[in-house]
């Protein structure tokens, strides 16, 4: 039996295909190493449903948020290998999982936005150019973090409209500093920020809202799309609840750019297993 897992920052999809391709979906927590121990993660596997058939795993196929870099990589690896006791474990970096999820064997640009945002260029294989990505603190344009960021800003300015920022401190009651202690001495703020866009959505159709996507939006192609030499003779696909949601609001920014926009999708855990079912 093999596990295909992709994880972001919020949340972890695993799939455990069985040898009879049948396939089983489990969930967990977001595994990303900037904000997570490799003792936490053992911790979480234990206590799920994974627990009961992690000695019959055979290979494991990690690809999370935050697995940019060596060492990164190998606190999920040592963590997952503890777990998985016989299992051959393979970490890589989500960009590369949406890549394989949206362009499978054919060139193109991939992003993700969800909690955060990334992109890259894709040679069919492997990522053969990528942006780096700084987190919620310094990048993540357009991602539910930014946009969270982005709102909660504005409503702690008073630059709100009077009719939303009302309603926003009728439906969450949050003091200031509730929002600060939060961002600043809580695990995981990016993740709490971009619980607003729940909000957020319900005033889609507002100039202010509108307004304000459209400039995060925006700011995601300026720093990650048009950055790529000869962005504009590629299709962007693109894979994350955020993108998702957004998708119409995307593509007209995207028109602007003179970039075609090819598959969205919201999550790419599905057709990732496709792809390793393919070259297994």
């Amino acid at each position: 039996m093999i596990i295909v897992a992709d994880s972001g920052s919020t949340k972890t999809d695993w799939r455990l295909v069985k040898n009879d391709n049948e396939i089983l979906p489990f969930n967990t927590i977001g595994f990303n190493p900037y904000f997570i121990t490799g003792d936490s993660v053992i911790h979480e596997l234990t206590n799920s449903e994974l627990l009961k058939i992690s000695g019959d795993v055979s290979r494991v196929f990690f690809y999370g948020a935050g697995c940019s870099s060596l060492e990164n990589n190998q606190i999920l690896q040592k963590a997952l290998a503890t777990f998985f006791k016989q299992a051959k474990v393979e970490v890589e970096h989500d960009m590369l999982a949406a890549a394989r999820a949206l362009c499978g064997n054919e060139k193109g640009m991939a992003a993700i936005i969800g909690t955060g945002s990334n992109s890259c260029m894709y040679d069919g294989s492997k990522i053969v150019d990528n942006v780096k990505a700084l987190g919620f603190i310094l990048g993540d344009y357009g991602s539910g973090a930014d946009i969270g960021k982005t709102f909660i800003k504005a409503y702690l300015e008073k630059e709100l409209p009077e009719e939303i920022s009302v309603n926003f401190m009728n439906q969450y009651n949050l003091s200031a500093n509730d929002i600060l202690e939060a961002v600043y001495k809580k695990p995981l703020p990016n993740r709490f920020l971009a619980g607003f866009n729940l909000f957020v959505l319900q005033y889609l159709d507002h100039p202010f809202i509108k307004e304000m996507l459209e400039n995060r939006f925006d700011l995601f192609f300026k720093k990650n799309i048009c950055k790529y030499t000869d962005y504009q003779n590629y299709k962007l696909s693109l894979v994350g609840s955020i993108a998702f949601v957004y998708q119409d609001l995307i593509g007209e920014i995207a028109k602007k750019y003179k970039v075609e926009v090819g598959k969205i999708i919201r999550q790419p855990i599905d057709e990732l297993v496709n792809y390793h079912l393919k070259v297994i």
